[in-house]
C-alpha cells in the first residue's frame, strides 16, 4: 500500500505538495482510498479458523477461567481490558470501554473566565469540538510541565497523546504523557486500593493491577467523569 503520509505527510517530512491545499493527509484523496481498501479487503484464509479457535477457548474456559495453558489470560467474563498510560512519573488505568480513541496531540484552545488547571479548554478533533481536562491536577498529580501544557507548545515528544474518552454526549479530552497500549487482565487480579485512598472524597481509584512489579491505580470511570463535569459545572 502506498504510505505517502509516513514519507512526505504529516508524519513525514511534509514536503508533500498537496499539504498546501488540503493541510492534514486524512482529509486527502489517497489516504481516503486507503482507508477503503482496508475496509474492502478479502479477510486472510484463516480468519474463520482463528475465530473459531478463539470463541471455542472463551466457552471452554467458561466464567471462572482466568488463565490458559500458556498462562496467559483468557478473554472471558472474568477478563478487563485496560488501557496503560503515564502521567509524569505514575501510570494509570482506564477501562477499554470508556475509550473512543487515541490521538497525536492537538491544539487546545483557552476559554476566558473559565479555564483553569483542571479545565484545559475546547480541542477541535476533526471539526468535533470538545472539552480538554487535566487528569494530572484532578488526580493531585499536578506538573507545571505536564501534558496539559506541552500540548499548546511546540516541539512535543513523540510520546505524546490525548485519548477521548466517555459517552457520545459527555466526552473528554485527556492529555497524556505516554500511552503503553491495551492490557488484558483478569477481575481477580484487581486488589482494592487502600483504606485511606477510598475514604478520600475526591478518590478517583476503583482498584489496582500488579503490572511489571509495580501496581497501576485504576480509575473508576463514573467518578472520573462526575469528577470532569465538575471542573465545568461546579456546585
Amino acid at each position: 500500500m502506498e504510505d505517502c503520509w509516513n514519507r512526505i505527510g504529516v508524519t513525514g517530512d511534509r514536503s508533500c505538495p498537496e499539504l498546501r491545499t488540503v493541510v492534514h493527509c486524512r482529509n486527502c484523496h489517497v489516504f481516503s482510498a486507503a482507508g477503503r481498501s482496508l475496509l474492502e479487503r478479502l479477510p486472510p484464509d484463516d480468519y474463520l479458523q482463528e475465530w473459531t479457535h478463539v470463541l471455542a477457548e472463551n466457552q471452554r474456559g467458561g466464567a471462572g477461567a482466568s488463565l490458559g495453558s500458556d498462562g496467559a489470560v483468557v478473554r472471558n467474563d472474568q477478563s478487563i481490558s485496560v488501557m496503560l498510560f503515564r502521567l509524569g512519573t505514575e501510570v494509570l488505568a482506564l477501562p477499554v470501554g470508556v475509550l473512543q480513541e487515541v490521538s497525536p496531540p492537538f491544539v487546545i484552545h483557552s476559554v476566558p473566565q473559565r479555564t483553569n488547571r483542571f479545565f484545559l479548554g475546547l480541542v477541535n478533533i476533526r471539526g468535533e469540538i470538545m472539552l480538554a481536562a487535566s487528569l494530572q491536577h484532578l488526580l493531585g498529580l499536578g506538573d507545571a510541565d505536564g501534558p496539559a501544557k506541552r500540548s499548546m507548545d511546540q516541539g512535543l515528544p513523540s510520546s505524546c497523546r490525548m485519548a477521548v474518552a466517555g459517552a457520545d454526549d459527555d466526552k473528554w479530552v485527556l492529555p497524556m504523557d505516554e500511552v503503553f497500549g491495551i492490557h488484558l487482565f483478569n477481575r481477580q487480579e484487581i486488589r482494592e486500593a487502600p483504606v485511606v485512598i477510598t475514604k478520600a472524597g475526591d478518590s478517583l481509584t476503583g482498584g489496582l493491577l500488579p503490572w511489571n512489579g509495580c501496581s497501576v491505580a485504576l480509575l473508576d470511570p463514573d467518578r472520573l467523569f462526575a469528577a470532569l463535569r465538575a471542573t465545568v459545572s461546579p456546585p
